[in-house]
């Protein structure tokens, strides 16, 4: 048949077939896929990576095998560990407050409005057959406490009014529980509402609502009472449930709800021991008698409290403890004297009677202070004015400076052979003086100055004068531009800009000055490419009151590990739900005083460093019941954590980066960030900001929390100079209105301007002597544009920290609670 060949199409994978059988190699046609080739370097296997790394293992991948992997059961089995220890933890904390050997579960009764009668609250709360009842009376305050040993609970019951807002903060921030008293009909007054938003700004422990007066109101109008109380509790409580106090059998109901009831914490007095005082005595010194040692007795709280740390009384300031007594409790749950059946109230003195014989009797000494471990009073760093100072030279640096000297003071001459070196010092140059370059530059000088002189003498005088005073421009036509300004029409049009920028209010935007020239106004101010990324030093020009406060190299690893000590070591010292006595030395003889008018009296310990001064930085959101304007600067009364104090802080922006824009008034739109000069505090605290009006009162203006304390967060104030276009050309432009001397033009030239439509640009040079300038723009102005210039400079708090804050006026007393703003209850 011969050697014919049969194919299939091609391009397809079939092999070619000959007619006698035979096979041929196939050739891949146009149509092939091409694929990309493989790039072994780029992307490397985890064969090659552990090839290259001969054994070596990344931290995480050895961390990770040392974590032991726990099975779906293990994990399940832990967890139900973790909840049943949190659930023990709360059990044990709830059986702890008000137990015989706890401390008293301390109940702070805020009545919320005028109608509710305390007196008639106290009197269901004092039932007999509830349990013993021990009056105490501080002045004008009034509080009991409560043994009830059939529910194994005792409380010690406190009251405060609404108007009285200091006392009622304070009370608060060391009550276990806050008991509110509401209206039926209206639940809270308009001070009830104020004292509210105080609370809740502080930070709320645990509370529960109680309604007075229910059984009063007929009973058809009962059930529509509650319910519309109901509907105004969930404005301010929405998840809370209000009881009723009428009867002694719903006080009986009460009480197991306070005792029952779950803890909230709050953060600032959890890591902190403290004590609300139940007696206090003053022992005079003996030099002076205005100063002397305070005994304070009353329950430890929140922590172990050492008598080496330092002690904080609320409005008075800070102070060392000398020893810690352990004296007997004053009301035990169970009373050691068996009572009378015929007379229960004797049976009731005359236990009272052998706790204080017991307390007299039986003190005993808890712990006595420790010089070397206790803490120091030093608030500020007492600056030396040498530091840095350059200290006297040494003998040794005056003899080299002066072989210095004497090399240098020797000069080359050319004098005849044999001149010795006293003839070669009476030897003078040829014209009298050394030579040099300078002849040579002098020659010249002289060459240009006779042919100036030979074109005209008069022009020579002036061009000399011009070249020796420097004041007149680079510009020939400066007098004639001068001639063609009208400054009476220059003075009209400027009054019109200044009301025109007082109706936009535009911020930051300051006049410049007339009878004082702008580079000495604004010498302190520099002008920046860009406020966010531009370099700026934090220690850079610091004021003297820097050198007086304390600085930490790294505040939050100082602060996480002052927070793991007291979690994890155990100090020394008095137990929480121990009574004490307490010997505060160099205390004045006012705190007594102002605790026996009926003031509390509460203390804090301090942890380190809490002491001493620093710039602390809280950030702050206006209130909305105060619309008042408030300056930065203005003195403003602080409710920082446990402290209260009296400072005039800086308002800033709230912002991550490492500059912030100064505010010169608290804004009410957005949060600030205030910095004043305070005693560290390490967060979280809350912060009230409190402003003392013309009538005696405070009153609420923002609220916030503790920030960091950090000097080194730096606050920029700006300020924006404003021209205006005179004359545009496509990118150039005549500005004026900005400077009124040529020399401040030329002082600020190399500062950027912009505009308010978001034009670039920057001064050229200056046109005349009146402030008028060239400047070049990278598009062309509008004629409605405003040419702006943006200077910086870093402002820092004034030094007017005062621990001691007057007592401010009542609300209730004053007779102007309907002076506050009607709270809507609808």
């Amino acid at each position: 048949m011969g050697n014919r060949k049969r194919s299939i199409w091609p391009g397809s994978s079939a092999v070619s077939v000959h007619a006698n059988g035979g096979m041929a190699a196939h050739r891949s046609g146009p149509l092939k896929q091409q694929n990309k080739p493989h790039k072994g370097g780029r992307h490397r296997g985890r064969g090659s990576a552990q090839r290259d790394g001969k054994g070596r293992l990344a931290l995480k991948t050895l961390s990770k095998k040392l974590k032991k992997e726990l099975s779906r059961v293990d994990q399940r089995h832990r967890a139900s560990q973790l909840r049943k220890q949190k659930k023990e933890a709360v059990l044990a904390e709830k059986r702890q407050l008000g137990s015989k050997d706890g401390s008293p579960h301390q109940v702070l009764v805020v009545p919320l409005h005028n109608r509710i009668s305390l007196t008639e609250a106290f009197r269901l709360l004092q039932d007999r057959d509830t349990g013993t009842v021990h009056l105490n009376e501080w002045g004008s305050s009034h509080g009991f406490m409560l043994l009830c040993p059939r529910l194994k609970h005792r409380w010690f019951f406190t009251s405060a009014r609404p108007g009285d807002l200091h006392t009622v903060l304070d009370m608060a921030k060391v009550a276990d529980t806050i008991l509110f008293l509401l209206d039926p009909l209206e639940g809270w007054d308009s001070t009830g509402d104020y004292c509210l938003s105080c609370l809740f700004a502080q930070g709320l422990p645990t509370y529960t609502l109680a309604v007075q007066g229910v059984s009063g109101l007929p009973p058809k109008k009962q059930i529509d009472a509650r319910k519309k109380l109901s509907k105004v509790v969930e404005k301010r409580f929405p998840d809370d449930k209000f009881l009723l106090l009428d009867t002694h059998q719903e006080a009986g109901m009460l009480l197991r709800q306070l005792a029952n009831q779950k803890q909230r914490h709050l953060a600032f007095r959890d890591r902190r021991a403290y004590l609300l005082a139940h007696a206090a005595d003053f022992v005079p010194g003996e030099e002076n008698n205005l100063v002397g040692t305070l005994k304070i007795s009353g329950y430890v709280r929140g922590q172990t409290l050492n008598v080496n740390s330092l002690l904080h009384i609320i409005g008075h300031g800070d102070f060392q403890m000398k020893q810690i007594d352990a004296p007997m409790d004053p009301f035990p749950l169970h009373p050691r004297v068996i009572k009378s059946w015929k007379d229960p109230g004797m049976a009731m003195e005359i236990c009272a009677m052998d706790a204080v014989a017991d307390m007299e009797e039986d003190v005993k000494v808890l712990m006595k202070a420790d010089p070397d471990k206790q803490e120091s009073l030093q608030t500020e760093v007492i600056p030396d004015p040498m530091e840095g100072e350059q200290t006297w030279p040494t003998e040794e640096e005056l003899s080299e400076a002066n072989d210095f000297l004497k090399e240098r003071s020797k000069v080359v001459k050319k004098v005849p052979k044999g001149t010795s070196s006293y003839q070669a010092e009476w030897i003078l140059d040829e014209d009298g003086e050394s030579g040099g370059e300078g002849d040579e530059y002098d020659d010249i000088e002289q060459e240009d100055f006779m042919e100036e002189e030979s074109q005209d003498e008069s022009s020579e005088k002036e061009e000399e004068e011009e070249y020796e005073t420097m004041t007149i421009g680079e510009s020939v036509r400066d007098d004639l531009y001068d001639e063609k300004v009208d400054e009476e029409a220059e003075e009209k049009m400027l009054e019109k800009y200044k009301q025109e920028r007082m109706e936009e209010m535009f911020p930051d935007e300051v006049d410049t000055p007339r009878d004082v020239a702008a580079r000495i106004r604004f010498q302190k101010y520099r002008g920046l490419k860009s406020f966010r990324t531009s370099p700026w030093d934090p220690k850079e020009n610091l004021p003297q009151d820097y050198a007086r406060i304390f600085q930490f190299q790294n505040f939050t690893s100082t602060r996480r590990r002052i927070f793991k000590e007291i979690e994890e070591k155990e100090l020394e010292g008095a137990e929480v739900g121990w009574y004490v006595t307490l010997h505060v030395s160099e205390v004045p003889v006012s705190v007594v005083e102002h605790f026996k008018r009926g003031a509390p009296l509460i203390a804090f310990s301090l942890l380190p460093h809490e002491q001493k001064m620093s710039v602390l930085n809280m950030v702050v959101s206006r209130h909305p019941g105060n619309t008042e304007p408030v300056k930065a600067k203005e003195e403003l009364i602080f409710h920082c954590g446990f402290r209260r104090f009296r400072a005039s802080p800086l308002f800033s922006q709230h912002t991550a980066a490492d500059k912030h824009k100064f505010q010169r008034f608290l804004t009410a739109d957005v949060a600030l960030v205030v910095t004043v000069y305070a005693p560290i505090t390490f967060p979280p605290a809350s912060v009230l900001l409190f402003k003392q009006n013309s009538n005696g009162m405070h009153s609420l203006i923002a609220t916030g929390y503790l920030l960091s304390v950090d000097p080194d967060r730096m606050v920029i104030k700006r300020v924006v100079l404003s021209g205006h276009p005179f004359k545009i050309f496509t990118k150039m432009a005549v500005v004026r209105y900005m400077f009124f001397s040529r020399e401040d033009v030329l002082w600020f030239k190399p500062v950027e301007l912009r505009t308010k439509w978001g034009r670039r640009g920057h001064i050229k040079e200056p046109l005349g002597t009146h402030g008028h300038m060239k400047c070049s723009f990278d598009g062309k102005l509008k004629s409605q544009d405003t040419v702006l210039m943006n200077l910086y400079k870093r402002v820092f708090p004034k030094w007017t920290y005062d621990p001691y804050v007057p007592e401010p006026v009542p609300w209730v007393k004053s007779g102007i609670s309907s002076a506050l703003p009607e709270v809507d209850m609808e």
